[in-house]
């Protein structure tokens, strides 16, 4: 597995939804987010490397089999909206992704069976934009 990397303030909020919504949520996609919580090496949000999703970034996602692209932004789970393109951390791909670096390679399971993904770019990262109140 890949280092992940997450600013201070998104792993205190993060840590803070594990801890008070997982009866809201479900068990299964907190314990998920939890164990990311706990292999994520934790940075100042200023020195947060640009090529790094944290929460609120925008990225481009290619599944490597059928080379089909999306773009998603990874928010909390009261802000998702997939007519948005707004995806939930606590959805497997917003948990798998978060953390993760431009040309890294994230596998998750899907109905039909797992799938692969490459992160193609970060389109918009809030730190590196100077947005550090999101």
């Amino acid at each position: 597995m890949n280092t992940i990397y997450l600013t201070e303030k998104d792993y205190q909020r993060l840590h803070n939804l594990v801890q008070h919504q997982s009866h809201i949520y479900g068990n299964q996609a907190t314990q998920v987010l939890c164990r990311e919580l706990k292999r994520a090496k934790i940075v100042a949000s200023e020195e947060i490397p640009v090529n790094v999703i944290t929460m609120n970034s925008t990225v481009r996602l290619k599944e490597l089999k059928s080379k089909a692209e999306m773009v998603v932004t990874i928010v909390y789970p009261k802000e998702a909206n997939l007519s948005d393109r707004k995806i939930s951390v606590l959805a497997p791909v917003g948990t798998a992704v978060l953390g993760c670096q431009v040309g890294d390679k994230i596998e998750w399971h899907l109905p039909q069976g797992p799938a692969t993904y490459k992160i193609e770019e970060i389109i918009y990262q809030p730190e590196a934009q100077g947005d550090f109140h999101l």
